[in-house]
């Protein structure tokens, strides 16, 4: 549990879990969004997939993150980002970018 409250500490974390909720998204898709080098991303990732909040998949040559949505914490604080101001218009990307992914997956 320390492990989650520790992640969630972080702006950053809690600005990625918002990308993750409706898709699933690389490294490089989610470093688009940030003003940080890779290193630092890469171990704000290794945090919250340390807690059990995302997981990792790879696919071909690139590794996708997403949010583990049977996670009771990660179900709270999707709960609690409908409250944020901040996290709305981030969930809002998240969905575009989500459908965006499935109508190329689609057209494959």
């Amino acid at each position: 549990m320390d492990k989650v409250f520790q992640a969630l500490s972080s702006v950053v974390r809690r600005k990625i879990l918002a990308y993750l909720d409706t898709a699933s998204l690389t490294a490089g898709e989610i470093s688009e969004r940030f003003e940080m080098s890779k290193p630092a991303l890469s171990k704000h990732l290794s945090v919250l997939e340390n807690a059990g909040l995302i997981s990792s998949e790879k696919k071909g040559q690139y590794v996708h993150y997403s949010l583990v949505k049977d996670n009771l914490f990660s179900a709270l604080n999707n709960y609690l980002a409908d409250f944020c101001p901040e996290a709305g218009p981030l969930k809002e990307e998240s969905s575009k970018i989500g459908n965006e992914a499935n109508r190329d997956n689609d057209k494959s």
